[in-house]
């Protein structure tokens, strides 16, 4: 899926994102992409280790992400960009809608790009896949590793390792230049 970062900044304001940059596809239906999750997230390597449920429900490896360049705004989506966007209700319950009305009010803003299901980003109910980011070396936040707000970024690099992490506050054109090291 393939969405504007403006899209992105105007209407997902009650989101996570995670901003992967990857290089070329691997098919969905291979072997890596149906590998099975590890037992403790601590004991993850990449993000390719983790699966998270889409909007509708479906569980989606990231290892289908593997390979690809995750781009973050349309005019980079030929050089393979995505942005992954992560519903979470723990800012202020300002997420409180279920998956279809999600992804009706995304819809409703033509967004493009892959969203999954709400999850918890923070506490022992964090997925697994934020437990993990948080805690590596370029995940790690200012004043500890929680998510403060809607809108922390993650850039991941075509290895899947986290190469930075961006507070809510940060513009998401801040991130440009980063990005560009990575397509």
């Amino acid at each position: 899926m393939h969405g504007s970062c403006n899209e992105l900044q105007l209407t997902l304001g009650r989101m996570d994102w995670l901003y992967l940059s990857f290089q070329s596809a691997q098919p969905e239906n291979s072997d890596a992409a149906t590998s099975a999750l590890p037992l403790d997230w601590n004991k993850a390597t990449s993000i390719y280790d983790f699966h998270a449920k889409d909007i509708d429900g479906n569980e989606v490896s990231l290892r289908k992400y593997q390979n690809f360049l995750v781009e973050l705004y349309d005019k980079y989506a030929e050089r393979g960009l995505r942005i992954l966007a992560f519903p979470c209700n723990q800012f202020g319950k300002q997420e409180p809608g279920d998956e279809a009305t999600i992804k009706k009010f995304a819809g409703d803003y033509n967004v493009k790009f892959d969203m999954f299901s709400k999850i918890d980003v923070n506490k022992d109910s964090a997925h697994p896949l934020w437990k993990w980011m948080k805690v590596q070396p370029k995940g790690k936040g200012f004043l500890g590793n929680a998510i403060k707000w809607n809108f922390t970024k993650f850039l991941i690099n075509k290895e899947g390792q986290v190469v930075k992490r961006y507070s809510p506050t940060e513009d998401p054109l801040a991130a440009e230049s980063d990005i560009l090291k990575y397509l």
